[in-house]
């Protein structure tokens, strides 16, 4: 008897000497016991417990998460386990262990703050890293600045502010950046965004001279306005609407950076915080420096694959002369540049006359994509137009006198062709066929399309080598009539062939697409034929020909519009 009575004892001073807490009640819901670290976290003596009602006592937890775990051990005879807040602020955190038993219902509370704070703490870090790498994905996938500034407002808001502005800048050539518009808004609450906007466009840009904006476009410095600061926000506008709204969205804090990227700056960041939210934190400082920095390079990236473009385009651009108008043929040509600059390079297309009167249509495909084949394009462009003009030379003949000529010079230039010769028209109105001679170097068939809206492609028996292959290549030559209303389209392989896409099937979307349009006007045919066909970013470029017979208004052999007295004259 005396050892259960010291077992007893020994379990009690363990139970008062244990730093969780614990407590007991039995089945009518009552106090039966309460160690000393139950009664710190209860408020309230063990006299005062002791025999009172769980539910009387604390009626706060009536109906919360305590009862129903309570009640399920008991009807349940199971253990259970669930954590609850410690405090109205959550700052502190428990881990509850409820065992029902013959003696009652024991309750044990475990401390698991730290534990918390570190599991909060680690899902906060996953989630800023998520927005760090969303962030640069998302801007890395556009290729418009505004674009990416109108992504980047939406990735902000809610992870790192209640709403924000994001303004594009102009930098000039002195270094000094000039604000130009308000691009993007966002907010937590879509019905609150109106006001955002509404906002914004009453205040206008921001203050250029003002000492934080400048610093911040300059440096790309993180400026943070601290809590409690709505009064002087307010105070930097004047009396007026910008203001009355500015009270309205209420914001407490707020954080504001530029985005730099290679001493560059493309845009400026407001972002504002209400007083629920708290204070700017040192790691959102942080955050939002990082983003500075990874969305100005990305930004920057995008206003130097511009420029490469705009200068790859212009070269390919400045090699593209405009192309020769027959009296009797209309003639329409287009180039899209790819979307990627490198893939900027070797597609042409040149319509000019022999001194016999024929016309000559080509449609060319430099091997390569990239500012080389530009060149490469360039010369060759320059050498069929040579021998064409100095020879006279039909279509096959053309293609096999050029392949020497490449031999002869040591030219390495290789490239996909079409060349097709228009027969000068007879004397008096023009109302039959044109008659073109063609020849095909390995390049996609020309599309033939009638004024029903039927279409055929026009191919030889073989397909012939490319240009600049084998110079002793024996070229094929072939004959077509080109009827009134009708349509004869050249295109390189951009326009029918990509990553996603092989050239059959290419093919034959390019004859579906190309059907319904036979109705339309030559130049409408063109840009919707490259609006069907394109996706909004090419990735290859593209360049097409086509022609229609016009027949003449009188007899005098030309258009009455056009003042040259020849029958061919250059565009």
């Amino acid at each position: 008897m005396d050892r259960d009575h010291a077992h007893d004892g020994l379990v009690a001073r363990l139970l008062e000497a244990m730093p969780a807490a614990m407590f007991l009640v039995d089945d009518e819901w009552r106090f039966s016991y309460v160690n000393s670290a139950a009664e710190a976290l209860l408020g309230a003596t063990r006299a005062k417990l002791l025999g009172e009602c769980l539910w009387r006592c604390y009626p706060a937890i009536v109906g919360t998460d305590f009862e129903r775990h309570y009640r399920a051990a008991v009807a349940t005879g199971e253990p259970v386990t669930f954590e609850a807040p410690g405090s109205l602020n959550g700052e502190t955190a428990y881990e509850v262990r409820a065992w029902p038993g013959p003696d009652g219902l024991a309750v044990y509370f475990q401390d698991v703050t730290a534990r918390r704070q570190a599991q909060l703490h680690d899902a906060r870090e996953a989630r800023r890293a998520a927005l760090l790498a969303e962030v640069t994905s998302q801007l890395a996938e556009v290729l418009d600045i505004e674009q990416g500034l109108k992504r980047l407002a939406r990735l902000l808001v809610p992870e790192l502010a209640d709403w924000c502005v994001v303004t594009s800048v102009d930098g000039h050539d002195t270094g000094r950046a000039r604000l130009v518009h308000e691009v993007a808004c966002a907010h937590t609450d879509p019905a609150v965004l109106p006001l955002v906007e509404r906002y914004v466009k009453a205040r206008g840009e921001p203050a250029v001279d003002n000492p934080h904006v400048k610093r911040a476009l300059q440096s790309g410095e993180v400026m943070a306005v601290p809590a409690g600061s709505a009064a002087s926000m307010g105070a930097n506008l004047p009396p007026g609407e910008a203001r009355d709204l500015l009270a309205q969205l209420a914001p407490d804090s707020g954080l504001m950076f530029g985005l730099r990227g290679r001493g560059r700056t493309t845009g400026l960041v407001t972002m504002f915080n209400s007083a629920g939210r708290g204070g700017i934190s040192p790691e959102d400082l942080t955050l939002a420096q990082e983003i500075s920095t990874r969305a100005g390079l990305a930004l920057d990236n995008i206003r130097l694959y511009h420029q490469q473009r705009r200068v790859a385009e212009g070269l390919q651009l400045s090699l593209l002369s405009a192309p020769a108008h027959p009296d009797h043929v209309q003639v329409a040509v287009r180039y899209v540049p790819a979307a990627e600059a490198a893939h900027v390079g070797g597609d042409w297309y040149d319509a000019f006359m022999q001194a016999d009167g024929h016309a000559v249509l080509v449609i060319g495909d430099v091997v390569g994509h990239d500012l080389r084949a530009t060149a490469a394009m360039g010369q060759l462009r320059s050498k069929l137009r040579a021998v064409a003009v100095a020879t006279g030379a039909a279509p096959g003949d053309l293609l096999t006198r050029v392949d020497q000529t490449l031999r002869t010079l040591n030219s390495r230039a290789i490239a996909t062709v079409v060349v097709a010769q228009i027969e000068p028209p007879a004397a008096g109105p023009s109302t039959g066929p044109a008659t073109i001679r063609w020849s095909n170097a390995g390049h996609p068939p020309p599309m033939l399309l009638t004024p029903d809206g039927a279409v055929t492609r026009i191919e030889n028996a073989r397909a012939d080598l490319l240009l600049g292959v084998h110079p002793d290549t024996d070229r094929q030559q072939s004959t077509l009539e080109l009827s009134q209303g009708a349509t004869l389209l050249l295109y390189t392989d951009g326009l029918v062939e990509s990553r996603t896409q092989s050239l059959q099937p290419g093919l034959d979307r390019l004859s579906a697409t190309l059907g319904p349009l036979a109705g339309l006007e030559l130049e409408t045919l063109c840009d919707q034929l490259l609006a069907e066909m394109l996706p909004p970013y090419p990735q290859d470029d593209v360049a097409i020909l086509a022609i229609r017979l016009r027949p003449t208004a009188d007899g005098s052999g030309h258009h009455p519009l056009e003042p040259s007295p020849t029958p061919w004259s250059e565009g």
